[in-house]
């Protein structure tokens, strides 16, 4: 009986193991899945107000800034990270709180030198507690071209930051926000994206001044 009972217990005994082995695979893949991928989309979640934020910006996007596309999904940028002129490391995160105006660029593109100084005359305007310009040079090659490009036009309120490694290109590229340079993107406070601009503006023209302003207020 012990035998017979053993061996008519040992299939019950494997069946349950197995389904345990199932439910623990699962729960490994459950979880791996959000380490790798639901944490994005977790993230993502919480810039969904910035969505509809974004959408009462539309009806501003004319004249110098007509090109300006609003965000139609929520799309976190806060971990995009660069340098900053001393070579320390930086990212959107640093200026939670802020509306921020996020722009591309690299001295060998044309029409992001035109625009160079309408965004200073921005920064110069309009910085402050609660918004900032944020330029990024992409230039892979002399880190010291981006600066001596600036002291060259006379830039006095831009920053420098930089990213040779282009990746902060690549992360825009990834979710469908860059194609080319000039890139610029309007971010909230909580490092969302409200909108991307293709190409160069006049960022300081009274267009681009009402955007903005009104992205300050939370519109």
């Amino acid at each position: 009986m012990a035998d017979r009972g053993g061996r008519m217990r040992l299939p019950l005994v494997i069946g349950l193991a197995a389904v345990a082995g199932i439910a623990a695979g699962l729960a490994v893949v459950y979880v791996r899945g959000g380490a790798d991928g639901n944490v994005g989309a977790l993230a993502s979640g919480d810039c969904s107000p910035a969505v509809k934020a974004a959408g009462l910006l539309k009806p501003l996007a004319k004249g110098e800034v007509a090109g300006f596309q609003v965000a139609d999904r929520p799309v976190s940028l806060s971990h995009l990270a660069f340098q900053k002129g001393d070579g320390t490391a930086a990212s959107l995160a640093d200026f939670g709180g802020k509306t921020v105006l996020l722009n591309l660029w690299a001295t060998w593109c044309v029409p992001c030198r035109k625009e160079m100084p309408a965004l200073d005359r921005l920064a110069a305007s309009e910085v402050g507690p609660d918004f900032a310009v944020v330029p990024v040079s992409i230039d892979t090659q002399d880190p010291s071209k981006p600066k001596a490009f600036l002291e060259q036009i006379g830039v006095k309120a831009l920053p420098l930051y930089a990213d040779p490694t282009t990746r902060i290109f690549s992360g825009l590229k990834s979710e469908a926000m860059a194609v080319g340079l000039p890139t610029t993107v309007l971010v909230d406070g909580k490092g969302c994206a409200l909108g991307v601009m293709s190409g160069p503006a006049e960022w300081d023209s009274d267009d681009a001044k009402a955007l903005i302003t009104a992205a300050r207020k939370g519109v």
